[in-house]
């Protein structure tokens, strides 16, 4: 009878789990918080599987071969593609409360207008990461792009400088390094753009995936063009390792990109009810400070302040000013005909090395801050 009993017991727990409902979720590598999932998954009585993705590109093309996943965190530039071939559904406000915490300045963006389909999650900006001891020993400024694309300052570093492996980002810095609008439509800046890059290659070490942070935890790198949660994480890493160094990372005053990644429910999602309360519970305060607080990602939301920790509380990347994000620019849609070229001219740059002596383009002087921060309209 026992037996009978336990068996009943055993059988009925099973049939319990096997009930859950399973939330999947298509992100980037060391997006979201493993805290974050396992709270959801006690709040909600269900299980949370991922799917990882390296780029925008790879995320679109699964989900055009119709790839059934709840929740997936595109690009702001990605979303107006996602809308235009029908792959999103649009959310149903009434069951997002906390998206009134969003900080003003990112509801009704251009490339979502109403913010219908899509809503930021977190925020990011290309910025430079450094080893703080080493520039103070070189006298190099790291608060200008030039430490990364001056061939007089990268002579100091040759060897030591890396970029992330993002042509849209790498173009943008350079744009903004010559004075130009990083969103520019116009061939003359981006041919302009691609000689700037081409006389600083000599000095680069290389192109980093997605650990590229490591190696300025590891003293390879002296240098990096990345975005700040990472950098973050490679400053929190080199102190737990007691390293003989500090890393830092600071924005340029030429001009920073905003990147913003945001949240969406595939119109092929197979729990469109429970995506919707995962990105509802991914906009309360305290679930949207663990980004910041693990791995250094930029609050979209005003309630997340008292969550973060002591140390980034008041961190002007983590936790900016509201009106800090006036400053930055978002990088806006580009047609499939440029962004072809883009990655052309990625492909040449990446696999050659000009002669050091190739022509350095200087940065126009005369460029204002207008000129530096255009948001998308």
């Amino acid at each position: 009878m026992k037996k009978t009993a336990w068996l009943l017991c055993f059988f009925s727990l099973s049939s319990l789990a096997w009930s859950e409902p399973v939330l999947h979720l298509f992100s980037r590598h060391d997006f979201l918080p493993q805290s974050v999932i396992e709270r959801f998954e006690l709040h909600c009585h269900c299980q949370v599987e991922q799917v990882f993705y390296d780029d925008n590109e790879e995320m679109l093309a699964r989900l055009n071969g119709g790839a059934e996943v709840d929740v997936v965190f595109p690009a702001s530039f990605a979303v107006p593609e996602l809308i235009r071939k029908k792959l999103l559904a649009p959310l149903d406000k009434s069951q997002l409360p906390n998206a009134a915490s969003l900080n003003p300045l990112l509801a009704n963006p251009g490339y979502d207008p109403g913010n219908v389909y899509s809503l930021p999650v977190s925020l990011s900006l290309a910025a430079v990461g450094y080893n703080i001891e080493k520039l103070r020993e070189l006298n190099v400024d790291p608060y200008s792009w030039s430490a990364v694309f001056d061939p007089k300052v990268l002579a100091k570093l040759k060897g030591h400088v890396n970029v992330v492996d993002n042509p849209r980002t790498v173009f943008a810095a350079a744009l903004m390094y010559l004075g130009l609008d990083p969103n520019s439509v116009n061939d003359d800046d981006y041919a302009r753009a691609r000689e700037v890059i081409a006389a600083a290659r000599p000095y680069w070490s290389g192109f980093g995936g997605n650990y590229y942070w490591k190696d300025l935890v590891s003293g390879d790198a002296w240098v990096q063009l990345g975005f700040s949660p990472e950098f973050y994480q490679a400053r929190e890493i080199a102190k737990r390792e007691h390293r003989p160094y500090t890393i830092g990372y600071v924005l340029q005053r030429e001009g920073n990109q905003l990147a913003i990644d945001d949240m969406a429910v595939p119109v092929s999602a197979p729990h469109p009810e429970l995506a919707q309360r995962f990105i509802n519970f991914l906009l309360a305060g305290k679930n949207a400070a663990e980004l910041g607080n693990v791995y250094g990602a930029t609050s979209a939301v005003s309630t997340a302040g008292p969550f973060f920790h002591e140390d980034i509380k008041y961190h002007p990347v983590i936790n900016p000013d509201p009106g800090a994000l006036r400053k930055w620019s978002v990088l806006r849609e580009m047609t499939p005909k440029r962004l072809h070229r883009l990655h052309r001219m990625w492909h040449d740059l990446r696999s050659d090395r000009p002669p050091p002596e190739a022509p350095v383009v200087a940065p126009r002087k005369e460029a204002g801050p207008a000129a530096l921060h255009k948001r998308e309209k």
